[in-house]
């Protein structure tokens, strides 16, 4: 059976976008196909401002509608606490359950040698520039990269050039890096030997 041109073009995008196959993308197809009219024009309208509608914060680079994100307003947030995450996903984890009241740093990326991205590529520069700008009201740094070999380069290259930057003036500020260790209902023999060092290595008193 051939597919009319249009169905066929939507179910073609749909399997481009990230863990989607050939029966989602299908599926994802027929399901707009008995939307009503206004929600697919509503639809439609989202996406067309998508782009135009969303920008980076100018200063943690958080997704914003407007110069500034919410996170950045929020006069209740602990300005002087900053976590430095990979992307804005990494960011919502944070937000999740309401546990950290700082701000952020988004760094869209990570430094990865093999695909050829390097410090320039992401926005390193702009949190040394910001850091360097604010040195005077942060108390700490998080550095909230992902724990792998790319986000621990990631995680080493910022901090040496903190320190850099800070040339001694920063030594009151804390740099600190996110805790390795077992999840919560992990069983000891299923674990990778380096959760099990980091986890040790991180063990407090009980």
């Amino acid at each position: 059976m051939k597919i009319p041109r249009d169905l066929q073009q939507a179910i073609d995008f749909f399997e481009k976008l990230p863990g989607i196959g050939p029966k989602s993308a299908k599926r994802l197809g027929f399901y707009l196909l008995r939307l009503p009219q206004n929600d697919l024009l509503s639809i439609s309208e989202n996406f067309a401002r998508l782009k135009t509608s969303t920008m980076y914060c100018k200063r943690c680079f958080n997704l914003s509608e407007n110069e500034l994100c919410m996170i950045c307003e929020d006069t209740d947030r602990d300005q002087a606490t900053i976590a430095v995450v990979e992307d804005v996903l990494d960011l919502l984890s944070f937000e999740t359950g309401n546990h950290y009241r700082g701000v952020y740093h988004v760094l869209h990326g990570r430094i990865d040698p093999l695909n050829y991205v390097g410090p320039d590529d992401i926005f390193i520069p702009q949190f040394l520039q910001r850091a360097a700008d604010e040195k005077e009201s942060i108390n700490e740094i998080i550095l909230a990269t992902n724990p792998n070999t790319e986000g621990e380069a990631t995680a080493m290259y910022i901090k040496k050039k903190l320190h850099d930057s800070f040339n001694g003036e920063g030594d009151r500020i804390k740099i600190t890096r996110l805790a390795y260790g077992l999840p919560i209902g992990a069983d000891l023999e299923f674990a990778d030997y380096m959760t099990i060092k980091r986890s040790m290595e991180g063990r407090k008193d009980f």
